[in-house]
């Protein structure tokens, strides 16, 4: 474990359900295609959504699945379940523009983003973004956010050439930032991907769980807000956060 005594020089952050409150865009992009598709039922859709992502992303990531093929895949089991037999390729295509369109109308950060990053700069420490979202895309998201400022340095698995929770993408992040990985933390909400990735990039990893998901799973630092993450590194919290 990297030395957890020392204040960190830098700190990255991932973005999806870490800095911006992806659940919730994403259910508005999955109401979205549940009416397209007629399905009836969201707590269903809800859990195929969230598993076939998990499974077809993940397969990007590794290789295996070019980013239309996961994407088809994912909206494919969607309509498999509310009783469609068979989506043409360009019918998926369409489907997922129309579910992206509306998870992008529902973009926001958590409430307590804005403040902790004001206070995290203004104590001199550096940020970053490590994130295996598409680079065009966290771009996007990051400037609607009002937030690509505070970030100099973003780094997205698709231009890296590698993703979490691979050492690599954590290695080129510190090598731009210009710190050493063991006076860098990295704060995600993934247990895999981002805090064991980040422990073995050799960087301090922050477990943010905002929706309770890993409670008692874990002995890794865990935080459920960020005003928590600045008690962890020393910073004084700004009254917009408490």
């Amino acid at each position: 474990m990297p030395d957890i005594s020392a204040a960190p020089a830098a700190i990255f952050f991932d973005l999806d359900d870490t800095l911006l409150d992806d659940q919730a865009a994403s259910t508005a992009g999955l109401h979205a295609l549940m009416d397209l598709l007629g399905h009836p039922d969201f707590p269903a859709a809800r859990r195929l959504w969230d598993v076939q992502t998990d499974l077809s992303f993940g397969a990007y990531i590794a290789g295996r699945l070019t980013l239309t093929e996961q994407r088809r895949e994912r909206v494919r089991a969607l309509a498999t379940q509310a009783g469609h037999s068979t989506v043409a390729d360009e019918h998926c295509d369409d489907l997922y523009q129309r579910y992206l369109a509306a998870h992008r109308s529902a973009w926001r950060t958590f409430d307590d983003v804005v403040p902790a990053l004001n206070a995290i700069a203004t104590a001199g420490i550096r940020l970053g973004v490590i994130t295996n979202g598409i680079e065009a895309l966290q771009h996007e998201k990051l400037a609607t956010l009002d937030i690509i400022q505070h970030f100099p340095v973003v780094v997205c698995a698709d231009s890296a050439g590698a993703g979490k929770p691979d050492a690599r993408i954590f290695h080129i992040a510190c090598q731009r930032l210009g710190v050493a990985p063991q006076h860098a933390w990295h704060v995600g909400d993934q247990l895999r991907a981002d805090a064991l990735g980040a422990l073995a990039g050799g960087l301090r990893p922050i477990l943010i769980d905002r929706h309770g998901v890993n409670a008692g799973q874990t002995e890794l630092p865990t935080i459920t807000g960020l005003e928590q993450l600045l008690r962890l590194a020393g910073v004084p919290a700004t009254s917009g956060i408490l």
